[in-house]
């Protein structure tokens, strides 16, 4: 799908961009954010469909890769207060990838 498809004509922007309370909720939080134009990519990309964020940006392997890099053999709690994990899960990861 495009995200690039033009939804809307000049005039049709114009209107929504004096008239941000017209859009539902959601999407004005969206557009107050980033922008009308960004707002409505992620509506033609998106509508309809239920969406839920991961509560990391990063995924499991790049985090992890990262803790065997950043491990110098004594700052293991350093590590799970960067990367929000337990102590104990940082030594977990650090053995699982011995």
């Amino acid at each position: 799908m495009s995200v690039n498809k033009k939804l809307f004509d000049d005039r049709e922007m114009l209107l929504l961009k004096n008239d941000l309370c017209s859009l539902n909720e959601v999407y004005r939080d969206i557009a107050d954010e980033i922008g009308l134009e960004n707002a409505l990519v992620i509506y033609n990309m998106f509508h309809g469909t239920q969406i839920s964020f991961p509560n990391r940006l990063f995924s499991k392997e790049h985090i992890h890769e990262a803790i065997l890099n950043e491990y110098n053999g004594s700052n293991v709690s350093q590590l799970a207060q960067k990367y929000n994990y337990s102590e104990r899960s940082i030594r977990r990861i650090l053995k699982s990838k011995k």
